[in-house]
């Protein structure tokens, strides 16, 4: 960025462009995703739909765990950034690890239809025909949630990361369809790279997303600008 200002005025400082770039920021002709990247406008937020079953299933653990880190959402919350919409959805529940068999339990005893990190043979045989089961999984530490009306929820980087390292349970959203959501998303929200970078680093996938985002960058090159890092 001071590269460019500097071809305007040579003699430009390092503070001045910052500030500059500070009042774009603040007048929403800049979105800042990342250090050193931004986005032209303000964006969107991403915010998720809850269904009620969910917040009565959050608020019903909440209850009897208070002190537990969770985040749930639906996997049909997708569907909007799909071309081919799938026939069946999953209600995740992402708790810590050392709980998750605890809250499956807690859900089965109450009648749920609820699985456990179900592999892709289980996926198969037993859920192929459930158009909506519950899934508990490991919530993965520092992984980017957001609260939607108090219930702690998916980002749209969280979304995203998640479908790009779990085929199993994302096996309807990979390949050519993975493609049409990262463009989709790319497209309507305003999306932080560098969280996603973050959080796929704990997924331990950090060098992968980033090739994958280099390989799709076609799709976002009309809604970012990169700067290089203010030195």
């Amino acid at each position: 960025m001071i590269e460019f200002y500097r071809t305007i005025d040579h003699e430009v400082t390092k503070t001045t462009v910052n500030w500059r770039i500070y009042n774009l920021v603040q007048e929403g002709i800049l979105n800042r995703i990342g250090r050193g990247k931004f986005t032209l406008g303000k964006g969107d937020a991403y915010i998720p739909e809850l269904s009620s079953k969910l917040v009565s299933v959050y608020k019903k653990i909440k209850s009897d765990f208070p002190f537990l880190a969770v985040c749930l959402w639906n996997t049909s919350v997708i569907n909007e950034f799909m071309l081919h919409q799938p026939g069946k959805y999953y209600q995740l529940l992402e708790v810590d690890k050392d709980a998750v068999e605890s809250i499956f339990y807690y859900l089965k005893d109450r009648n749920y239809s609820v699985y456990m990190e179900p592999s892709e043979e289980l996926i198969r045989r037993y859920m192929i025909d459930e158009k909506e089961s519950w899934i508990v999984k490991s919530l993965v530490s520092e992984a980017p949630i957001q609260k939607v009306n108090g219930v702690p929820t998916v980002t749209i980087e969280k979304l995203l990361v998640d479908i790009f390292c779990d085929p199993v349970i994302f096996n309807a959203q990979q390949g050519s369809e993975m493609n049409q959501i990262f463009h989709g998303a790319f497209e309507k929200y305003t999306i932080s790279e560098s969280k996603m970078l973050r959080y796929a680093s704990r997924r331990r996938k950090k060098k992968e997303l980033d090739n994958y985002l280099n390989e799709v960058s076609k799709y976002r090159q009309h809604y970012q600008i990169a700067a290089t890092n203010l030195k």
